[in-house]
């Protein structure tokens, strides 16, 4: 999965313009802020530059994927207005022009020299320069998503104002870590009792059926441009970025009969799929002796639904 084209060239113009080794020394930087402390603070040109070569293109990839999915149980005609707080530089929107083609577009960023990048790749946009987490009331839009962004303030208040301001959809995703599923169970949690119906990845609104030290998340698999290759002193053309995500809405909706929770196992004769259904966890053990079984889970990957 890559960017679109006009992020792309964005990317690689936003880089030239930064030296090779400033560049190089702020990616470094972006790194070990993430490791050590979950974000970083982007406060330079380069770290911008870095960013947008390195962490978008991830980002934009899990919500591109799980958009895909939220846009086959809603339909298209669903949303028509998008909402993305701690938007960075638009990643999620445009995942979200890709599946929806909204007519308005809102991005709340509180750092301004990304929301800069944020109106060169969102052209359309309405973008407030502010700290989403101070914001009393969130202007109503078809679609909100909170995409990389409630871990940094996760507070059952601000969870319920952003539900409040979703006429159709609501959409929480975060990192594939046991940090970031514990939020979006936490998120989960609330979602259901004030109302929301599960629109993916769950099968049902029963409790959720995992259990520690596990955790459900799923992966996207990102092109690495040769400038993201080089900031990462990468060899592979490519990297999985891991992610958990809950989507509710207003309305019923019609959630996977089953989702496959796990990456594949293939042997011989047999691919095996750990699955997660509305009567809990399920291993599907399908071989050539059921030939439609053993055709759905030839094609079925990680994060796929799965009929019952």
């Amino acid at each position: 999965m890559q960017l679109p084209a006009h992020a792309r060239r964005y990317i690689e113009e936003t880089a030239a313009e930064c030296g090779a080794g400033a560049l190089k020394r702020a990616a470094a930087t972006i790194s070990r802020d993430y490791r050590e402390r979950g974000y970083a603070r982007l406060d330079t040109t380069e770290e911008v530059a870095a960013y947008l070569a390195t962490r978008m293109p991830a980002t934009y990839a899990a919500t591109h994927t799980v958009l895909r999915d939220v846009r086959a149980r809603l339909g298209c005609g669903a949303v028509e207005s998008v909402l993305d707080i701690g938007a960075g530089p638009g990643g999620a929107a445009l995942a979200a022009i890709q599946w929806f083609e909204p007519k308005r577009i809102t991005l709340i960023e509180r750092n301004a020299r990304i929301a800069e990048a944020a109106r060169a790749l969102v052209a359309d946009a309405e973008i407030r320069v502010e700290d989403f987490r101070r914001v009393a009331e969130f202007p109503s839009h078809d679609l909100v998503i909170a995409a990389y962004s409630l871990g940094e303030a996760s507070r059952p208040e601000l969870l319920l104002r952003l539900w409040a301001a979703a006429r159709v959809a609501f959409v929480v995703i975060e990192p594939g870590t046991t940090t970031g599923f514990a939020l979006v169970r936490q998120s989960r949690t609330a979602l259901l009792a004030w109302g929301a119906h599960i629109v993916a990845p769950c099968p049902a609104a029963n409790s959720c059926p995992i259990q520690e030290p596990d955790w459900c998340h799923f992966a996207a698999r990102v092109e690495r441009t040769s400038l993201h290759r080089r900031l990462k002193e990468a060899e592979l053309n490519y990297e999985d970025e891991k992610y958990s995500y809950i989507a509710v809405a207003r309305q019923p909706a019609a959630p996977a009969p089953a989702r496959v929770i796990r990456r594949p196992r293939q042997e011989p004769g047999l691919i095996v799929l750990e699955t997660c259904t509305p009567e809990g966890l399920e291993t599907v053990r399908a071989t050539r002796r059921d030939p439609e079984k053993f055709r759905a889970a030839r094609r079925a990957a990680w994060g796929d639904a799965f009929p019952a």
